[in-house]
């Protein structure tokens, strides 16, 4: 082999190593991000899970409504009922939005806040205090702006509480609780040529617990306690904590001893687990 030849194999042999070099600097370099990217994957599946699992979050919405134009004298309870079941509402970890005298606007908005909220494992409380009429065998809250002069006024101005709940199911919330004190004698019923007092029976859907402060079809008349009969019998079993369905009920039982059967409210239930008040996850 002459000095040529020698000369050409060891750049040969030098150019070689330098391609092997390279090629498996890029593999090295293509495996290491591939590595990355799979932490990176799983870092990212850990926190989802990790956020999923035991955060129940709990919601509520809270309207009180007590000045209503065509009414004799402002409802003064509602308003306190409000104030006072947000504050105990709260202490039980529920992030409230609370509305006073609110208009149809207002109520409408408030359920949209709402429903943007609801996650597939939240506990959702809808709490209406107020002139509640039925149309068509549907619930319906009254904004303080309504103008009702017949029947289709309720269903054009109210907001229905069965579309509500029917909001929260579609949405996915874990449970939905509900609690309506609204059957009251209201200013517009003497309006109507056909009118059917009191409310109508709300549908308990799929995992529902609803607390009504009357029969269906049944009216009564405000005390002259600071607040409702319903709400001061609800507050005093809430702060006893313990699950939704024995504070519902217990309330209830409370309120029909007390008036000797005279008030009688309803409970309506469909829940397939069981949720508890001052207790996180349920």
């Amino acid at each position: 082999m002459n000095v040529k030849q020698l000369d050409l194999s060891r750049r040969t042999i030098a150019l070689a190593a330098a391609l092997i070099g390279t090629v498996s600097l890029v593999i090295g370099a293509h495996a290491a991000l591939n590595m990355r990217a799979i932490d990176a994957a799983k870092a990212v599946s850990t926190d989802q899970i990790t956020g999923s699992i035991g955060q129940t979050s709990r919601l509520a919405l809270v309207i009180g409504n007590g000045h209503y134009p065509d009414a004799s004298a402002p409802l003064t309870q509602s308003i306190n009922d409000a104030r006072a079941l947000s504050s105990s509402l709260r202490k039980n970890g529920f992030d409230v939005d609370m509305v006073e005298d609110a208009t149809k606007d207002d109520m409408v908005r408030a359920v949209g806040r709402l429903k943007s909220r609801i996650k597939r494992d939240t506990v959702v409380m809808l709490f209406f205090g107020g002139y509640g009429v039925q149309a068509g065998r549907e619930s319906y809250m009254l904004p303080v702006d309504a103008v009702i002069w017949k029947e289709s006024d309720v269903r054009r101005q109210g907001v229905s509480i069965d579309g509500v709940i029917d909001m929260m199911k579609e949405q996915g919330a874990k449970a939905k609780l509900v609690v309506v004190d609204a059957s009251r004698r209201n200013p517009y019923e003497r309006r109507f040529r056909s009118y059917s007092h009191g409310l109508a029976p709300i549908s308990a859907s799929d995992n529902a617990l609803i607390l009504s402060s009357a029969s269906p079809g049944k009216v009564v008349d405000d005390g002259k306690g600071e607040h409702s009969v319903l709400v001061s019998e609800f507050l005093n079993n809430l702060s006893a904590k313990g699950s939704a369905e024995s504070v519902f009920n217990k309330t209830r039982v409370a309120i029909s001893r007390a008036s000797e059967g005279d008030q009688v409210p309803t409970v309506s239930s469909s829940l397939l687990e069981d949720v508890h008040f001052g207790e996180a996850g349920g």
